[in-house]
């Protein structure tokens, strides 16, 4: 009897892995497709509204929910130990005080994450290390900040089997990505970020889309008077797929999570819609889950 349940506890993690890794899979196949049946959900430094920001916790919550890439930032430590962290210092989101670089790895893990409420939790400051053998097969991961350390960064995807669920983005010039990131490419998937409204915006994009041929652009822009933004889901269909972050109102004409809450449709509904968005970056992933799911955009 022992031995039956045993078996049947192994199947049931069996699946469950085989399950993860096919579901990562299928993240990683739309973006290469070019997919544009559905919307991609992207959370901003993991579910930071219940759980500290880019914790184990938050990138776990963003798993339950459904969504299919988490954001995180990296930050590297004087004694050379890479950890989840957006600012350069402790001091905001730990109970502890000081410069990262400037503090050793065992010193940062004595302290606390703090919520969004600035309150003491019982959680830790993760490595990018723990972080990817935590998220592995379960969700690709954006590592913001990760262009700064990427050999060592590399070297820890390949240890932890990782190196097909990462998504790296930045404002660097197709030789410079090639440059610096050349074979990484097979593996890593890079994403330019583009200011629409810069002069050179267009040109940025062409060279791209000639030289890298990316799955896709995180774009910016202030605001609706900025036409082109307007222009880009034809002359990329088929090519690359389109970010927009909706994480404040200047980074998306103002149709960000706060307009969204008022009306979807005038937030996410006219990003998806008007401007051919099929990855959105959000602060309020369930949210903008409930809404794709209304409308058939997300499983």
């Amino acid at each position: 009897m022992k031995q039956k349940v045993l078996l049947l506890l192994l199947a049931i993690v069996c699946s469950a892995n085989i399950f993860a890794q096919d579901r990562v899979s299928k993240i990683r196949a739309k973006l290469l497709n070019r997919d544009k049946s559905s919307v991609i959900v992207a959370s901003h430094r993991g579910d930071w509204r219940n759980f500290p920001e880019n914790s184990l916790e938050a990138i776990d919550n963003a798993i339950k929910m459904g969504v299919d890439i988490v954001e995180i930032d990296l930050q590297r430590t004087k004694d050379g130990v890479l950890i989840l962290m957006h600012d350069p210092k402790i001091d905001r989101t730990t109970t502890g005080k000081g410069t990262i670089s400037e503090l050793t790895y065992d010193s940062i893990a004595k302290t606390h994450l703090k919520n969004g409420c600035n309150i003491r939790t019982i959680h830790r400051v993760p490595t990018l290390e723990e972080a990817l053998v935590h998220a592995r097969g379960k969700i690709m991961l954006n590592l913001d900040k990760a262009d700064r350390y990427f050999e060592q960064v590399y070297e820890l995807m390949k240890k932890t089997g990782t190196t097909k669920q990462i998504i790296m983005k930045g404002t660097k010039s197709a030789e410079k990505v090639k440059e610096l990131y050349g074979e990484y490419l097979n593996d890593v998937i890079y994403m330019p970020i583009v200011n629409l409204d810069k002069s050179n915006a267009e040109q940025q994009l062409n060279k791209f889309m000639k030289d890298m041929n990316p799955v896709a652009f995180e774009l910016l822009f202030k605001s609706d008077e900025n036409k082109l933004p307007l222009s880009l889901p034809k002359k990329m269909k088929g090519k690359s797929l389109i970010w927009y972050n909706t994480l404040w109102d200047t980074m998306a004409g103002g149709h960000d999570d706060d307009m969204s809450l008022q009306d979807p449709n005038k937030g996410y509904g006219y990003l998806i819609d008007t401007l051919g968005a099929r990855i959105i970056q959000t602060d309020r992933p369930q949210y903008l889950l409930d809404y794709l799911r209304s409308r058939n955009l997300h499983d």
